[in-house]
């Protein structure tokens, strides 16, 4: 597969999703507003083309973006 479709923090938001993190903790974790967490979760749910967080997750295993 040719380059990430997943911006570097868009990746760091699933990876840290799929632990189980909270938005909040996420936006701690990486020293950002929980809103910047929604809308990374957000672009990367439009640019799949999903509804919902566990769509995009879905998507994101198959496509190799992400790995439990």
């Amino acid at each position: 597969m040719k380059g990430s479709i997943l911006t570097k923090r868009e990746k760091e938001v699933f990876e840290l999703l799929i632990q189980n993190n909270s938005t909040a903790d996420i936006a701690k974790k990486l020293g950002i507003s929980e809103k910047t967490v929604r809308n990374h979760i957000s672009n990367t749910m439009q640019k799949l083309g999903v509804n919902g967080r566990a769509g995009a997750v879905v998507e994101l295993l198959k496509l190799g973006e992400i790995s439990l």
